[in-house]
């Protein structure tokens, strides 16, 4: 998406660890220790990467491996820092009708599950057009004009992406 959309597009992480996912509540905190130093994206990547080996020991080897202060990392999860902010996450999903993972939000406009590029495309794309804002050559021709996204059930303001990621 970067390389199709660039500056137009924002992705903003929010934990939704899944309450049936043994390892789920311990990936997030642990996704929440790497972002307090910077690193999420690349924390992020490395867990999505190697599923699903996300068992403590696998977590603490990843932090090393992309260069994590593995004190600060180890007190994180050890005191669960991060979790009134995973929970809050997890609430306004839930909040929003999010039943489970992968669950995606496109200017307010629900996608929900694994979906392919085009899926994104087709969502941005008429966003786009909905705002009167050019359509990338590389993301195809809009869609034909949407009417706007309803207002019950839209996603609150996003807030920055953990890393600076756009």
């Amino acid at each position: 998406m970067e390389k199709v959309y660039g500056d137009k597009v924002r992705v903003v992480w929010k934990h939704f660890p899944l309450d049936f996912h043994p390892d789920a509540p311990l990936a997030a905190l642990a996704g929440a220790a790497a972002y307090e130093q910077g690193r999420f994206w690349e924390f992020h990547d490395k867990i999505f990467g190697n599923q699903p080996k996300i068992q403590r020991d696998f977590l603490l080897q990843y932090a090393r491996e992309v260069g994590l202060d593995m004190k600060r990392f180890q007190d994180a999860l050890n005191t669960a820092r991060g979790k009134a902010a995973i929970d809050a996450d997890k609430n306004e999903g839930k909040a929003l009708g999010v039943t489970g993972t992968p669950a995606f939000f496109v200017n307010g406009r629900f996608l929900s599950g694994a979906q392919p590029f085009d899926a994104f495309a087709q969502a941005i794309n008429a966003e786009l057009a909905r705002l009167n804002l050019p359509v990338p050559a590389a993301a195809g021709a809009p869609p034909p004009a949407a009417a706007p996204p309803p207002a019950a059930g839209r996603a609150p303001a996003a807030t920055p992406a953990p890393g600076g990621r756009n």
